[in-house]
């Protein structure tokens, strides 16, 4: 039996293509099974997320042709589309892969913590249809492991690498408890949802969007349970603001310096945490002039998330040092299952070789044999049987004039030399 991976990712395959070779649920059993009917697969983990497919096998064999044909059936793609796009390893690279992967070191955002959630689903699955036995079980068990020993004993995860992560660390560093701020969200778009994600998660829970277009704001606010607001709100929502991020495509400033001085002294000056990650900027600068409010740009955010990059390529390298070592102990792991395996499977040999010899031998007893002679057959068919195949080993290796293997089986079978 031999471990494979298989599958594209965002690193070899354009979105056209990914979107294309995704799997739901119900595909993955249905593939698992047809894997397991036709190929001879023994245990499959199937993982499908928006930036990879990727597909756990235990098997046989099975080769990179073969994953491409299965992928394009499964699919309905032509081969010819599926062939570049497609990474194929086996065994050692295979269990790095999918450590590397559990780690986050194979992931867009280098560490992000999400993919590891979605491999414990994927296998979840596998697990749940019976699709994963005693090796790749250890192989995941394993895989989530190191995962939190990396994301424990380095700094690969703590150090924000997106400008709307940063923001929300920073306001963090200023705030002990988000759940006891009121923030305020200028924009609707993209960059403002990531913020409204992090922001919650950190666990701000009093949020207001405030957008042009009211529909997006609420379609945003319904999902992190947020107040809704209009542009033209933003003054005296600024009041109660401890925290603001603003990104909208405005061609000019939404919050100027007079009306932050305003909000400032209704507010007896009371800490305010600004983020402008617009481009053209949505606050004056001249807002960063006004006493006990902290102004920070897309500029200071970039330079925050590049120091962190940074950071988290060194961490990356001790990960990917850990995870070598880990590889290891499952490779020695593996091998003592495999020589526990070999071990019953000789035993069972002997045995069997025991209850032929025996039975014909009782049958000669009780023909009227002489029971001294049957014995004596016994003995000696019974330790010609058992020592032929290492007596063929030996005389295979002298043959070959293979000395250490003739030293190595004579000092396992407990030989001496004369």
């Amino acid at each position: 039996m031999a471990l494979f991976s298989f599958g594209i990712s965002y690193k070899t395959a354009p979105v056209s293509i990914r979107e294309k070779v995704a799997f739901s649920t119900e595909q993955i059993v249905e593939s698992v099974i047809q894997l397991k009917e036709i190929y001879s697969v023994t245990e499959a983990v199937v993982v499908s997320t928006c930036n990879r497919t990727e597909v756990y096998l235990n098997a046989p064999q099975y080769s990179k042709h073969t994953a491409i044909e299965w992928l394009s059936e499964v699919h309905g793609i032509e081969q010819a589309s599926l062939a570049e796009h497609v990474y194929f390893y086996q065994d050692d690279n295979a269990i790095n892969h999918l450590m590397r992967v559990a780690c986050g070191l194979d992931s867009m955002v280098l560490g992000e913590p999400q993919i590891l959630g979605q491999l414990k689903q994927s296998y979840a699955i596998a697990e749940q249809h019976n699709f994963v036995g005693g090796i790749l079980s250890r192989l995941f068990q394993s895989a989530f492991a190191i995962a939190k020993d990396v994301r424990t004993n380095t700094e690969i995860g703590e150090a924000a690498v997106s400008v709307a992560f940063a923001a929300v660390s920073l306001s963090k560093h200023i705030f002990d408890d988000l759940s006891k701020v009121n923030v305020l969200l200028v924009g609707a778009g993209e960059t403002i949802e990531l913020v409204a994600r992090h922001i919650a998660e950190a666990g701000a829970n009093k949020i207001t969007v405030a957008n042009r277009s009211q529909q997006r704001a609420e379609s945003l606010a319904q999902a992190f349970n947020a107040n809704t607001a209009t542009l033209s709100q933003i003054p005296e929502l600024l009041v109660n603001a401890d925290i603001v991020v603003s990104s909208t495509a405005s061609t000019l400033p939404l919050i100027g310096k007079g009306m932050v001085e305003s909000a400032m002294h209704q507010r007896r000056n009371q800490p305010m945490f600004m983020v402008d990650i617009a481009v053209p900027r949505d606050i004056e600068t001249q807002v960063n002039d006004v006493d006990n409010v902290y102004l920070y740009t897309v500029d200071d955010l970039q330079g925050i998330v590049q120091k962190n990059q940074q950071k988290r390529v060194k961490a990356a390298e001790k990960a990917e040092q850990m995870i070598v070592a880990d590889v290891a102990k499952f490779n020695q792991w593996l091998a003592s299952r495999q020589s526990v395996d070999y071990v019953r499977s000789y035993r069972s040999q002997a045995d069997d070789i025991k209850k032929l010899l025996l039975n014909r031998a009782l049958n000669q007893l009780s023909q009227g044999v002489d029971a001294d002679k049957v014995v004596t057959e016994l003995a000696s068919k019974l330790t010609n049987q058992l020592v032929h195949p290492p007596t063929v080993a030996l005389r295979q290796a002298a043959t070959a004039e293979d000395k250490s293997n003739i030293e190595f089986l004579a000092e396992h079978l407990g030989i001496e030399s004369e």
